[in-house]
């Protein structure tokens, strides 16, 4: 990224910004490490387990996201479903998911700050991917490949 001042100025600005928003430390974290996982981030999928950790996430739901796997919390479940969704279909999802995404205590505010979350991970996701950047020493035991798809 530091070689386009543009795109570390943007993505930095939205990272900052993104603590600004009504989600909690851990939802943050669920829509990053979701997007992460989606996106196939062999970068980004450890650090965020890190961050996740440092957020007080549940290390069964950090390894569940490492896992691409339900998470124990209903609600931060929801959450993981519909940024799986907003990623997976470019966010043409139905009304339907956002309606569950709405009866699972989230607001209409939080849908868009779910696509602020995914836009920063893109953005980080494919310069990685594109980059090659080689894992960090301080996440080398968090090392991840994301499991292969049953059948």
């Amino acid at each position: 990224m530091a070689t386009s001042p543009c795109l570390l100025k943007s993505y930095s600005s939205m990272w900052d910004e993104f603590e600004n928003t009504t989600l909690t430390p851990v939802e943050r974290q669920v829509v990053y490490q979701t997007a992460n996982f989606e996106n196939t981030c062999n970068y980004c999928v450890p650090w965020h387990s890190l961050l996740s950790c440092k957020a007080g996430m549940d290390a069964l739901d950090i390894e569940a996201l490492r896992q691409g796997m339900p998470l124990s919390n209903s609600k931060h479940e929801a959450l993981r479903v519909f940024t799986k969704e907003v990623v997976l279909q470019r966010g043409k999802i139905s009304k339907g998911a956002i309606d569950l995404f709405l009866q699972a205590g989230y607001t209409a505010q939080n849908v868009l700050e779910v696509i602020m979350g995914i836009a920063i991970k893109t953005m980080s996701n494919y310069t990685n991917s594109i980059a090659g950047t080689p894992l960090d020493k301080q996440v080398q035991q968090l090392a991840w490949k994301k499991p292969l798809a049953d059948g």
